[in-house]
């Protein structure tokens, strides 16, 4: 779990501790009056023609761009592959931090991005490749007590944006995902990408649905990580939905965050049907199969009894532009062909 601690579990994770949520992420336009300037006033006034200055706020810090950002480091992969989806690669001089493989379709783009560290960079290695933005998938990537808060990068006049899965409480995680992609489209001056992206992921969300129609959804536990503890899926974000979207239920939907510990002892009491593996990092996924098959504890768990796994790489379980085939992929794992035809 390291991609998201020591800032993520001391600050959220924790079950005893509330999550302090950011308020929401809200984008204003400027204005009739940017799309009443002449372009033929010079370039500002060319770029409020083609919807700048732009407002938004993100996580507690509201921007105004005047034009999209040109020099762009992206911090997790989640946030480099919406950048490369967007078709905005030219815009990257610096990515870090992969939890996995970037997808196929991504890697010729992804190539051509130097990697700054393969972890988080320091606050040196971003400075020097010299951007005017940065953008984050967790909130450790702002991590101040590591020198990235961003206060400190808007002190050096770098404008930063936080992905809002970190910051945004609420019952729609796939609408802030929408959001997201919408807000970060405007922000470069793609927001007809942005939406058309939207619109093809809305039809694959309601493909997968008409899919499941009349499927009886089966109890699933998610297995990130952890020994003492299972670090597991919580309620709040947009791995839950992805769960209830491809026909299951979260044993720990209950649990107010993105991410949290549970005890061994409610895994058990919760008998999930399922257990769903995080498939990221240097443990593998055949390890944390063995660490809960060989667990005495754990005998009497029907997923455990049965050995009904399935498998996710976290970057499927994130916000991210993989979520909508990653609903398909783990619907198709939660609900074999035979089983969803009996159901249906």
């Amino acid at each position: 779990m390291s991609r998201r601690t020591p800032a993520l579990i001391a600050a959220a994770v924790l079950l005893p501790l509330a999550l302090t949520a950011c308020s929401s992420a809200e984008s204003t336009d400027a204005g009739p009056e940017a799309a009443a300037e002449s372009t033929d006033a010079g370039p500002e006034a060319a770029a409020k023609s083609d919807g700048f200055p732009y407002t938004v706020k993100n996580c507690g810090v509201t921007t105004t761009y005047k034009a999209p950002p040109k020099r762009v480091v992206t911090m997790n992969q989640h946030v480099t592959e919406i950048m490369l989806e967007l078709g905005l690669t030219k815009s990257l001089v610096g990515t870090a931090y992969l939890d996995d493989k970037v997808l196929p379709k991504y890697a010729k783009d992804y190539a051509s991005v130097p990697v700054l560290a393969k972890e988080y960079p320091s606050y040196e290695q971003v400075l020097a490749a010299d951007p005017d933005f940065v953008y984050g998938g967790y909130g450790s990537a702002f991590t101040a007590a590591d020198g990235r808060g961003r206060d400190a990068f808007g002190k050096a006049g770098i404008e930063t944006r936080l992905n809002t899965e970190s910051c945004t409480k609420g019952d729609q995680p796939m609408d802030t995902l929408y959001d997201e992609i919408r807000e970060v489209g405007r922000t470069f001056g793609v927001p007809d990408r942005a939406e058309a992206w939207v619109k093809q992921a809305e039809a694959d969300n309601a493909a997968t649905a008409k899919k499941l129609a009349g499927v009886k959804p089966v109890s699933v536990f998610v297995y990130d990580s952890g020994d003492k503890t299972a670090f597991t899926a919580g309620g709040e974000g947009i791995g839950n939905e992805l769960i209830e979207r491809a026909g299951g239920t979260n044993v720990f939907a209950d649990l107010d965050k993105p991410f949290g510990d549970a005890s061994w002892e409610n895994v058990v009491a919760r008998k999930p049907d399922v257990i769903v593996i995080y498939d990221y990092g240097a443990t593998t996924v055949e390890q944390k199969k063995k660490r809960l098959l060989t667990d005495p504890a754990l005998a009497d768990v029907p997923a455990i009894k049965n050995k009904r796994f399935a498998v996710m790489p976290l970057s499927d379980a994130v916000l991210g532009v993989r979520v909508p085939a990653a609903v398909e992929k783990l619907a198709a794992q939660l609900h074999p062909a035979g089983e969803a035809a009996s159901a249906s």
